[in-house]
């Protein structure tokens, strides 16, 4: 087999075989492949797509590029949940442990954030000591012993798609179904899961514009499970505006405990019921969604989902105080309010420059090497639909030594103020599952 007359049939928008895919991923693998024709094969791909059959096998020949982890003599389902990203959301952060104190296993594997939205890991660790660089064996003891752990990919989870999405990165092919599809699902089953519950997000802020493409990318990654046997729900969520109210790391794990603690905005704690909901019927843990919703709001309510968390962090090696002291996060030295320069309603958000702006005020990285300023950030005190009054706080900024003023001014113009009353935007606007 030779590596240019595959990506030549690539190119020329015919099917590659199981062998071919193998023979690339491989390639990519032992370093046998230079990246100029890896980044030809990505391209090639971008534009001519692939079929169902030929994701799936890229997903195999990803997943099995290093090591699949197995949880040993575990009677309880294994049950994740992965987000597709916007700006504000830290809804991993509650769930988990959420899900831990309705008796499932969560062995959750998180990531960084890198442009204008945020990562779980990097939020995590805005609790002083948070480990997010665990090792296989501390991650398994932890889901066994606790029932919920979030941690960083490690070097032998899914190493094949930790090359290509360096590459996706700075070749322009970030934005391809089989390429997005393939990624995350590699590494979700790479976990050892019995199943998984995918927020794939739409709209302003979102990876994916449009419904029908989210649609399309849900639909994709559910068949991708079903190829491989496990069970897979996908719900399809609104990103026209912030999630929640709070935008940074320490900000963020205020809001998470907020809801952990059966409190928090209406969206946010909306969003952690419904996915964790979702989470327990393909755990078999409920008879029917309303009994799942239940079980979920018990959890929060009663602080039994709290007290998981302060396993967790205790565990990972975090600083407990922050948790039952949430404030002592609020390290910002300067809070500054957005006051609104009109009457009218809340129509619109830029949620991009929203998170743009979280970045240049220091909470988050353009690039990896990047330092984080976890005590930065801004709180929403506005939705799509709210009426307001010139001078009204829009929301305020926490910052410290650097972005003030370009904060200020950036974040009044993502905002958006009409005239006329508009909608609030429906949170979740469909479901796609292979869990029949």
């Amino acid at each position: 087999m030779h590596v240019i007359e595959i990506i030549e049939k690539k190119r020329d928008r015919n099917q590659l075989s199981k062998q071919e895919i193998n023979f690339i991923v491989n390639g990519v693998v032992d370093g046998s492949m230079p990246d100029y024709q890896t980044a030809a094969f990505l391209m090639a791909t971008c534009i001519n797509g692939m079929n169902s059959e030929e994701i799936s096998w890229l997903t195999d020949a990803m997943l099995y590029s290093g090591e699949v982890i197995v949880h040993q003599g575990a009677s309880t389902p294994f049950i994740d949940k992965h987000s597709t990203g916007g700006v504000g959301d830290k809804i991993s952060i509650p769930l988990a442990p959420a899900m831990a104190a309705c008796g499932l296993k969560v062995p959750m594997i998180a990531g960084r954030g890198l442009g204008h939205t945020g990562g779980t890991l990097d939020k995590l660790e805005a609790i002083p000591g948070f480990r997010c660089g665990l090792s296989i064996r501390e991650y398994q003891e932890q889901v066994e012993r606790i029932g919920c752990v979030i941690m960083g990919q490690t070097k032998d989870i899914a190493p094949a798609d930790k090359k290509l999405y360096a590459l996706r990165d700075v070749t322009g092919t970030v934005p391809s179904i089989p390429l997005v599809s393939s990624s995350i699902m590699s590494k979700k089953l790479a976990e050892g899961i019995n199943g998984l519950v995918l927020d794939v997000k739409f709209g302003q802020g979102a990876f994916m514009k449009e419904l029908c493409d989210a649609r399309a990318l849900a639909t994709t990654m559910v068949a991708i499970g079903s190829h491989l046997n496990k069970q897979v729900t996908a719900k399809l969520t609104n990103m026209d505006q912030p999630l929640g109210r709070m935008v940074g790391n320490g900000l963020e794990i205020i809001e998470s405990i907020d809801i952990l603690c059966g409190q928090g905005p209406q969206d946010s704690k909306e969003l952690t019921i419904d996915l964790g909901a979702e989470m327990l019927l393909l755990a078999k843990k409920a008879k029917n969604f309303d009994d799942a919703r239940r079980l979920v709001i018990d959890a929060l309510s009663s602080g039994q989902a709290f007290s998981k968390f302060l396993e967790m962090v205790e565990t990972q090696g975090g600083d407990v105080r922050v948790v039952h002291e949430p404030k002592l996060l609020l390290s910002a030295s300067q809070k500054l309010v957005v006051p609104s320069p009109a009457t009218g309603f809340i129509s619109g958000f830029d949620c991009h420059a929203i998170g743009f702006v979280a970045g240049i005020l220091g909470g988050g990285r353009s690039k990896l090497s990047d330092k984080i300023d976890h005590g930065v950030g801004i709180e929403m005190h506005v939705k799509i639909g709210d009426g307001i009054e010139c001078g009204q706080p829009l929301c305020t900024i926490f910052a410290n030594r650097q972005g003030v003023d370009e904060a200020k001014q950036r974040l009044q113009q993502a905002i958006t103020i009409s005239n006329e009353p508009c909608n609030r935007p429906q949170l979740i606007a469909d479901r796609i599952t292979n869990n029949n």
